[in-house]
């Protein structure tokens, strides 16, 4: 089988969200593999996809991409990923909230120890 990818794509499993304008609205879905030109996802069940553009949002990586359908069979569909600009997802604050608790927390920590004679 003639492999047409642009570049490699790498093996992941990242969960997805595709968005169809004019249809159902959004699909969960999981990403199989992934390039910077493209994409293997998976849905639950058989879908049918149009070839026009579709939203794949994938929140792992914090992007959105406008994609077009190449290929599906069955329950798997690859995308070509637009030219287009994709755009960014809300920057979470997550990992500073994160930060700041761990920081908090081996205070706390410290202070218990010195109340118990240890530090």
């Amino acid at each position: 089988m003639l492999d047409r990818r642009q570049g490699a794509r790498d093996k992941v499993i990242y969960g997805g969200v595709a968005e169809v304008d004019g249809q159902d609205g959004s699909r969960d879905c999981v990403v199989r593999n992934i390039s910077e030109s493209g994409a293997r996802i998976e849905f639950p069940n058989v879908v049918k996809l149009p070839k026009e553009k579709m939203s794949l949002t994938i929140a792992r990586k914090g992007r959105s991409f406008l994609a077009k359908v190449v290929w599906w069979r069955d329950n798997f569909v690859g995308v070509a990923f637009s030219s287009e600009q994709p755009y960014d997802l809300p920057v979470s604050d997550i990992e500073e909230r994160l930060r700041k608790s761990e920081k908090k927390k081996r205070q706390l920590q410290r202070r218990i120890n010195e109340l118990l004679g240890e530090g």
